[in-house]
């Protein structure tokens, strides 16, 4: 069946809400933006994607996602928010250059799932849900432009000085951050005053 008459294709947007579908439906051209939430696909691929270079947005919260081939994103060079919330992943794939947003809550990611250089050249990045995962600790290298970090209702039990801050450089200022959730977590955040030293607010999260 063709696309848009499974879906709804509005001007460059794709609506493919709560239609079973179990794998990307082949997408217009001219696609920006495709939300295909609450649906039954179960792995993203490089031939979804491989002719749709103007995709800027991809929502797939409530799917049953476990596994995402590599190179998937790596021609959407104009991507800026991808939403992969309320799947089964158990690692992240690599993300293109451009994201703004990554939403990744409600999945099945342990931190060893996450590669150290994951975010590091995410430039652009300002908002990071990672929360309701298994991470036993937060994500390596987070890049200067994060505004908003969900980490709450995970397995983290240790925290470092280089964790937001940068351990040899005591008049380092973290400007961008407003805001990091640690709730939930099993380790107490008053233990480790100078983790949060270069923050002009402290995290959410247990002090003790």
């Amino acid at each position: 069946m063709p696309t848009c008459l499974l879906c709804v294709c509005l001007s460059g947007s794709v609506y493919c809400e709560e239609v079973d579908i179990d794998a990307v439906p082949p997408l217009p051209k001219e696609s920006a933006y495709l939300y295909a939430r609450f649906n039954k696909i179960r792995k993203l691929t490089a031939k979804d994607f491989a002719d749709i270079p103007n995709l800027r947005r991809l929502d797939f919260t409530g799917n049953l996602i476990e596994d995402i081939e590599d190179g998937t994103f790596s021609k959407l060079s104009l991507l800026e928010e991808l939403t992969l919330a309320e799947n089964q992943l158990l690692k992240l794939p690599v993300l293109p250059p451009k994201l703004t947003l990554f939403n990744a809550k409600y999945n099945k990611i342990k931190s060893r799932g996450i590669k150290a250089n994951t975010f590091k050249k995410l430039n652009h990045l300002s908002f990071l849900y990672l929360d309701h995962n298994a991470l036993e600790s937060v994500p390596l290298n987070l890049p200067e432009s994060l505004r908003v970090i969900h980490l709450q209702f995970n397995n983290i039990t240790s925290i470092t000085d280089d964790t937001f801050c940068k351990a040899n450089d005591s008049r380092y200022i973290r400007d961008r951050i407003e805001e990091i959730r640690l709730e939930g977590n099993p380790i107490v955040l008053g233990k480790h005053p100078n983790s949060f030293i270069c923050l002009k607010r402290l995290p959410v999260g247990s002090y003790f």
